[in-house]
C-alpha cells in the first residue's frame, strides 16, 4: 500500500488552517492540505516534517506535528496518514508548488467546488477539534 501524508497546520488561535491551491490534479484548481508521499526508508514522522517544510518552510522549530489517524483505502491502494500541528508563533510561509493561503475555519469547507479531498476536510477538521476540547476517551466524543 502506498504511503501519503496530509498535514492540517493551525494558526496559534485556532481559528485557520493552511491550505494550497492545487497546481495539479488530484484536485486541481481546489483548496486542499499540504502533504505527500513517505519515500522508501523514511519514517512516517520524518515524512511528515519533511513535506511540509518543503512546501511551506514550517519547521520542526514552529510546530510540533501529531499523526492523528490514518485512512486506508483499500481500493486505490493508498494509506493517507493525517497529522496536525498548532503554530506556535507565526511564520513567513516559503511556496513551492501550491499557492499558499490561511482559511477561517467553517462551513465554507463543506463546498466540494472549492475544496479537495471529497468532503474528507471538514471530517478531518472537526475530529481534531473534537479531541482537543474534550481530550481522549470514547465518552467524551
Amino acid at each position: 500500500m502506498r504511503k501519503l501524508n496530509l498535514i492540517v497546520v493551525f494558526n496559534t488561535d485556532l481559528s485557520k488552517g493552511l491550505f494550497c491551491i492545487r497546481a495539479k490534479e488530484p484536485y486541481k484548481g481546489k483548496y486542499n492540505f499540504v502533504g505527500g508521499k513517505v519515500e522508501e526508508g523514511e519514517s512516517n514522522d520524518e515524512a511528515a516534517y519533511r513535506e511540509l517544510f518543503e512546501e511551506t518552510g514550517i519547521s520542526k522549530n514552529d510546530i510540533e506535528l501529531d499523526h492523528f489517524m490514518d485512512l486506508n483505502y483499500f481500493k486505490y491502494g493508498n494509506n493517507l496518514q493525517v497529522y496536525y500541528g498548532i503554530l506556535k508563533q507565526n511564520v513567513k510561509l516559503v511556496e513551492e508548488k501550491n499557492k499558499l493561503v490561511w482559511i477561517v475555519l467553517d462551513k465554507k469547507l463543506l463546498d466540494n467546488d472549492k475544496f479537495g479531498g471529497n468532503y474528507n476536510i471538514p471530517h478531518i477538521i472537526t475530529q481534531i477539534k473534537v479531541f482537543l476540547e474534550n481530550g481522549i476517551g470514547l465518552g467524551k466524543y
